[in-house]
């Protein structure tokens, strides 16, 4: 059966608890996200609260993990989403992508809406990746691609 949370603090809780072995285990985020045979994106933001992982992966994350019978069930669980509560966040790099929609959001609605017509674009039904390359001018880059189904309004 599904079951979803209208409280997010059992899996704020599930978190740090999955973080902190994540820590003392030593494992990277591809490591855990190869035990649950789907995305390092996805399985990160599984593990961190913001979405439910299938039965198998759960059981793989919980047992790479250490983690209990409750909170394999937990991790199946679907949350309660919002990550940054309330205000304008303080971690740097949160703050830093908030600083990118807060100057590039007007820019990309309007080109989205241009390019694409009115609607919005899904963060469920959503990939993203993040890697680091080069930067010819020295140094390094991080390239984010967040690649979210376009799903258009549609009067009624």
């Amino acid at each position: 059966m599904v079951h979803a949370q209208f409280d997010n603090t059992a899996r704020q809780a599930l978190a740090a608890k999955a973080v902190d072995a994540k820590i003392r285990k030593d494992l990277s985020w591809q490591q855990i996200a190869d035990a649950a045979d789907l995305s390092v994106a996805f399985v990160t933001a599984a593990v961190l609260g913001q979405h439910p992982l299938p039965k198998a992966s759960a059981e793989a994350v919980a047992e790479l993990l250490g983690l209990d019978a409750d909170d394999t069930m937990t991790l199946q669980t679907i949350p309660t989403r919002g990550s940054i509560p309330g205000g304008i966040p303080t971690d740097p790099t949160i703050y830093r992508f908030y600083e990118m929609l807060q100057v590039y959001g007007t820019t990309l609605k309007a080109l989205v809406h241009e390019q694409l017509g009115d609607g919005i674009i899904s963060a469920i039904n959503f990939k993203l990746d993040v890697k680091k390359v080069a930067d010819p001018d020295g140094g390094e880059r991080a390239v984010i691609t967040l690649d979210g189904k376009y799903l258009p309004t549609k009067p009624f």
